[in-house]
C-alpha cells in the first residue's frame, strides 16, 4: 500500500512539473542550446528567413500537449509574420506566449508573431513556444521531425527538429531509471 501511495504522489509530482517546464522558466534561466540544421532554401523557402535549433519535447504523459522551440530570424526586407506552424507527425500546433504581469504568470495562444529585419525571436521556455497537440506515437526521443513556419504572405520555411524526451532527454524518461 505504501509503495503505492509513494508511487501516485510520484507520479502527479514529475507531471505538475513536466507541466510547468514546457511554459515557464525561472527568471534569468536561458533556454537550453541545442542545435539543428538551418533551413534550407527550397521552392517555397521565404528569402531571408533562417531558421535553426528546433527541438520538438515529447509530453510526459501521452495524451498531453508536448512543445517545439526555434530561432527564427529575418535578415532584412519588410517586417513579416509568422502566420502558423506545422509539425510533421502532430496533429495540432499553437503558437503561444508565456508572460508575467504583476508577479501573476499566464500563457495564452497568440495567432501571429511579429518578425523584424535584423531581430531573432526565441521561442523558447517562458516567452514564444509552439503547443503540440496529438502527438503521433512514431515520434520517438532521439529522432527528429520536420517543423514548418508559414509566414503571413504563405511563403514557408522548413527544418529538421530534433525531437527529445521528458526533460530534453534522449530517451522518454529523460535519462532516469524508475525501477522499483
Amino acid at each position: 500500500m505504501r509503495a503505492n501511495s509513494f508511487a501516485k504522489s510520484l507520479t502527479a509530482a514529475t507531471g505538475i512539473a513536466l507541466v510547468l517546464s514546457g511554459c515557464s522558466k525561472q527568471p534569468g534561466e536561458a533556454p537550453e542550446a541545442t542545435a539543428s540544421a538551418p533551413a534550407a532554401a527550397g521552392p517555397e523557402a521565404a528569402p531571408g528567413i533562417t531558421v535553426s535549433d528546433a527541438v520538438v519535447r515529447l509530453p510526459a504523459v501521452s495524451g498531453n500537449p508536448g512543445v517545439a522551440y526555434f530561432t527564427i530570424a529575418q535578415g532584412s526586407g519588410a517586417p513579416r509574420k509568422i502566420a502558423a506552424i506545422h509539425v510533421e507527425g502532430v496533429e495540432r500546433a499553437e503558437m503561444h506566449e508565456s508572460t508575467m504581469k504583476g508577479g501573476i504568470a499566464s500563457m495564452g495562444a497568440v495567432t501571429e508573431v511579429a518578425l523584424e529585419p535584423g531581430k531573432a525571436i526565441q521561442f523558447a521556455p517562458g516567452g514564444y513556444h509552439v503547443m503540440l497537440f496529438g502527438t503521433a506515437p512514431t515520434l520517438k526521443a532521439g529522432g527528429t521531425t520536420e517543423l514548418t513556419v508559414t509566414l503571413d504572405d504563405g511563403d514557408k520555411v522548413s527544418v529538421s527538429a530534433k525531437v527529445e524526451g521528458v526533460g530534453g532527454g534522449s530517451d522518454d524518461m529523460g535519462g532516469h531509471d524508475m525501477k522499483m
